[in-house]
């Protein structure tokens, strides 16, 4: 796939995020009323680590079709990874499933999906990243400033996630209206959202040192 400003033959990022279009008939009641339906997950979602829920996105700004720093472990890893070279696994696999729930989370609030987001089962939402070998594959002061360096990424991600909001309501009538989700529409969030995960795994979940591309394909 070379939509989106990806380059033919570029490599793709260690932080993957994808969505399944869902090719059929969407629920439309569900879909009407949604952000009333969706109340008992996101309470779910609040008490594991604070759901910020606002079309951000932005691993996670809402963190629909994205993850959230909310609940994520960032100062215990980079501590570890500054003094101790080390990624402790079951802090890695906390923050991975954090963000695949969140991220079903927010698929679901951006009307991508009317199944109901699991709390374990990854259902349409795929989001994967490598754990990291902090000994020979990360830079130990690079954590430091890493949230620094992605500023300018949370610029850009702004008007993506105000684009975003805009494109979820457009969805919204259109799925009122003819029961389906507007691919154009869909693959563009899927993107934000990839955006959003690629800076969260480099800035907050520190799983990489390879700077995030200014993309939205994969």
């Amino acid at each position: 796939m070379e939509s989106y400003g990806q380059t033919a033959g570029e490599a793709p990022y260690p932080v993957q995020f994808s969505v399944e279009y869902p090719d059929r008939d969407l629920n439309r009641l569900t879909s009407a009323f949604r952000i009333f339906v969706a109340i008992p997950i996101l309470i779910v979602a609040g008490t594991i680590g604070g759901y910020e829920a606002s079309f951000q996105a932005g691993r996670h700004a809402s963190t629909f079709a994205a993850g959230t720093t909310g609940g994520l472990l960032f100062l215990p890893p980079l501590l570890m990874i500054l003094f101790r070279q080390k990624y402790p696994r079951w802090w890695f696999d906390w923050n991975l499933e954090l963000l695949r729930f969140q991220s079903r989370v927010g698929v679901y609030l951006a009307l991508m999906d009317d199944r109901y987001p699991s709390t374990d089962e990854h259902q349409s939402v795929a989001l994967d990243f490598p754990y990291p070998d902090a000994k020979q594959g990360l830079n130990r002061w690079l954590p430091l400033v890493k949230w620094l360096l992605a500023i300018p990424h949370y610029v850009l991600l702004l008007f993506l996630w105000l684009a975003a909001l805009v494109s979820v309501i457009v969805a919204w009538f259109a799925i009122l209206f003819t029961g389906r989700y507007p691919r154009g529409l869909f693959d563009y969030l899927v993107g934000v959202g990839r955006w959003s995960n690629r800076v969260a795994g480099y800035a907050f979940v520190l799983v990489t040192d390879q700077y995030p591309p200014f993309r939205l394909g994969p």
